[in-house]
């Protein structure tokens, strides 16, 4: 499996599987000198992390972060940053009836058919449990960004959406469990979520992220484009379905005239339906974007599929899992987004 890597001149490559001993990763081309904030690391991995709630996956896992090297006294010494996270709640057993088994849309099939083996535990390689060391990565890429600020919340859950009428306060995200910036809707949306859980049953939803007091001049126009290397890098998160900036798919019921973003004379601009990217190359203005997450895969309902012997059989999920991955996702997405964003600045760094 070649496909273990992220990134060009700020690289990160991770290891692990969901019920190994461990996972981690090796962040390569971190500058030295830059002191990092260990506890806003933590943070970010906290967020993250299961049984924060009761709308989540009730694995318990502590998720400490453990850094092995490119860290000294404080600051970065410019050498690979090497660091592991510990596994110690993973109950195998959960899942030693779909050892031959066929998980209707989870990778299972896919990845047995294309490596002739798979680690079932969990979805092994595949699991979302490789996100923590995203997140790790990411949190230490806000910190080389320094003054970028990343806010991710919830937008929607299934059907219930935030309205344009509605409030957003940025300060209430971290402190309902659903992690909408609108305390009525959080209410709305955490007991949608408790409802299909009782059903057995998932449910998607929308991640809606804004990059504030971004650089100008990240990105290239052709192949290396920003809003290009963002929708990589949200399309790499699990489950994700879709991806759209700036104005998206309502763009394409605007006319030009409508949709054209007039600058200033000091060359921001009045309107924003770029999404702070033009040209593949962002301009200064604040960067948002959506992302979809469908369903989770793992429904504790029973469901047809095949086996390794190509039957018909019935399964029905056990264990731990999500009932909604969105609440969970919100720091997924700041990370990979700080990765891009990070990527971009000291490639600029390099050319001047």
């Amino acid at each position: 499996m070649a496909s273990n890597s992220f990134g060009n001149f700020l690289k990160l490559t991770t290891f692990g599987e969901s019920h190994g001993v461990s996972i981690g990763g090796i962040l390569d081309g971190v500058p030295p000198g830059i002191q990092l904030d260990l506890e806003k690391i933590q943070k970010d991995l906290d967020r993250r992390k299961p049984g924060q709630s009761a709308i989540v996956t009730q694995r318990k896992e502590s998720d400490i972060v453990h850094f092995k090297s490119g860290i000294f006294e404080g600051l970065t010494t410019g050498l690979p940053i090497g660091f592991e996270i510990h596994n110690t709640d993973n109950k195998s057993k959960d899942y030693g009836h779909i050892k031959d088994v066929y998980r209707p849309n989870h990778s299972d099939y896919t990845y047995d058919q294309k490596y002739g083996q798979r680690d079932y535990r969990g979805g092994g390689r595949s699991s979302a449990r490789e996100t923590a060391s995203w997140v790790v990565a990411g949190a230490i890429a806000k910190q080389i960004l320094n003054d970028v600020h990343f806010t991710a919340y919830t937008h929607a859950v299934g059907g219930l959406e935030l309205q344009s009428e509605d409030s957003v306060d940025f300060d209430v995200i971290e402190k309902n469990p659903v992690r909408c910036p609108n305390v009525m809707r959080a209410v709305e949306m955490e007991d949608y979520i408790k409802k299909i859980r009782k059903e057995g049953d998932t449910i998607g939803g929308v991640v809606k992220c804004i990059i504030s007091n971004v650089p100008k001049n990240l990105g290239d126009p052709i192949f290396e484009k920003l809003h290009a290397n963002l929708g990589k890098a949200m399309m790499t998160i699990n489950a994700v379905k879709g991806f759209d900036y700036g104005s998206g798919f309502e763009g394409v019921s605007m006319k030009g005239s409508e949709h054209n973003d007039l600058f200033n004379v000091d060359g921001t601009t009045k309107t924003n339906h770029s999404g702070g990217i033009q040209g593949g190359i962002s301009n200064g203005m604040n960067i948002n974007f959506r992302v979809a997450f469908k369903p989770v895969a793992t429904l504790m309902q029973k469901q047809k599929t095949i086996n390794k012997n190509a039957q018909e059989v019935e399964m029905q999920g056990k264990g731990r899992h999500d009932p909604c991955v969105v609440p969970r996702a919100i720091p997924v997405v700041e990370a990979m987004s700080a990765l891009v964003l990070a990527d971009a600045f000291l490639q600029n760094k390099s050319l001047n």
